[in-house]
């Protein structure tokens, strides 16, 4: 075999592979489409605030129905759900808050809260030593869980 010949068929070869990986990308990219700017909460906050839990599932729902994949989506509707009392619906929305970002100190906290309320202690200290990572100067997000912690009768991590 030429050298011109195998340098032709080792770039029809390289050719095929990046073909084949750009493929692979388009393929995740359409599976989990992410919204990159956070969407305009502060209607769906206010009612959170208010304790309006129902109108506030009804529009964060809403939003997801338009396509709105966003971390603090998710959030939200995982704790307006906690507060009305869909803690199995809202651990799943927790969970996917945390898929699109692992680091989401409210999903952490609010997930944690509901570990709590549930009994699930030791997970609930699992997302204290998670916040400590990432809030080693302290954060709102880890003092509230510690409370809850403390409420339910369970030492403060540290």
């Amino acid at each position: 075999m030429s050298t011109s010949t195998l340098a032709r068929a080792f770039g029809i070869a390289l050719l095929g592979v990046c073909v084949l990986l750009g493929l692979v990308s388009a393929v995740q990219a359409v599976d989990t489409p992410t919204t990159k700017e956070a969407p305009d909460l502060s209607a769906v906050r206010a009612k959170v605030k208010a304790r309006e839990w129902n109108a506030a599932i009804a529009d964060l729902n809403g939003m997801i129905d338009k396509g709105v994949q966003h971390a603090d989506v998710y959030n939200l509707l995982g704790f307006s759900l906690r507060k009305s009392g869909d803690l199995e619906t809202a651990y799943t929305f927790y969970k996917k808050a945390l898929d699109f970002d692992p680091e989401h100190k409210g999903a952490l906290e609010y997930l944690g809260e509901l570990y709590v309320q549930t009994g699930e202690l030791a997970k609930a200290r699992e997302h204290v030593v998670l916040l400590q990572k990432l809030c080693p100067q302290g954060c709102e997000e880890l003092d509230d869980l510690q409370k809850a912690l403390a409420q339910a009768g369970t030492p403060k991590t540290n």
